[in-house]
């Protein structure tokens, strides 16, 4: 039960602070008061600032109390951070332009890597996953949560332990990137010819189709993300 109640009371206060309700430099409201209004124990308040501090977002000053960081200083790569960001808003057209930079910086070389160290599972649940995807197109099923699956397969098949481990963190910045992109009228259409190329350059092992394919994937991404927030500005 103490898991649950520190799980709501985290997930609500972070949704909070990312909503704006608590601006960096903020104080947040005295433990007795958080206590009250989450109607926890003093104990999960303390463990719930604990675990937005771990984030970034908070930290305890000595005499003063537990002020709101700027954004800047939250953990970008934490998947909660990203989720708590996307369902509140908290996002805007530079977030999603620094997102594309890297995932210019990861996913090619990640593709590149799949096409040669991806066993048969790997393959068989990049084709199921695109199929999946296909299947969403024609209205069966959620193409967004089949094109993070895709894309987590691919970083998968790099059996890269760093890689692997940015795994998680990817497919919550995946899946609110995805969530904005795909509100782009045909969005899912247009990109789903350029998964199946990706799919089948893996698939046929080969590195530099591979490459060129998620660069077509990412450049189709980019110009969806521009007809949400408009121009996302030169060089991304």
């Amino acid at each position: 039960m103490m898991e649950t109640l520190h799980r709501r009371v985290i997930t609500q206060l972070g949704e909070r602070i990312c909503a704006g309700d608590i601006p960096p430099g903020g104080l947040l409201p005295a433990e007795p008061v958080l206590a009250q209004q989450y109607d926890v124990s003093r104990i999960t308040i303390r463990e719930a600032v604990k675990g937005l501090s771990a984030k970034g977002m908070l930290a305890v000053r000595r005499k003063l109390g537990t002020i709101v960081l700027p954004r800047s200083e939250w953990q970008l790569f934490d998947p909660d951070v990203m989720r708590w960001r996307a369902a509140t808003g908290a996002v805007d057209a530079q977030l999603f332009a620094d997102l594309l930079e890297l995932r210019r910086l990861i996913e090619p070389a990640a593709a590149r890597m799949a096409a040669v160290r991806a066993t048969d599972e790997d393959r068989r649940a990049l084709r199921a996953a695109f199929d999946a995807m296909a299947r969403a197109v024609e209205g069966e099923g959620e193409y967004v949560t089949a094109d993070v699956t895709f894309h987590g397969v691919v970083l998968r098949a790099c059996r890269n332990q760093f890689v692997q481990q940015m795994q998680n963190a990817m497919s919550a910045i995946l899946q609110a990137s995805f969530d904005i992109g795909i509100k782009a009228h045909g969005a899912a259409e247009r990109s789903l010819p350029m998964h199946e190329a990706l799919c089948v350059a893996i698939e046929a092992k080969d590195p530099e189709a591979s490459a060129v394919a998620a660069l077509s994937v990412l450049r189709q991404a980019e110009l969806d993300l521009e007809a949400h927030f408009g121009l996302l500005g030169g060089g991304v």
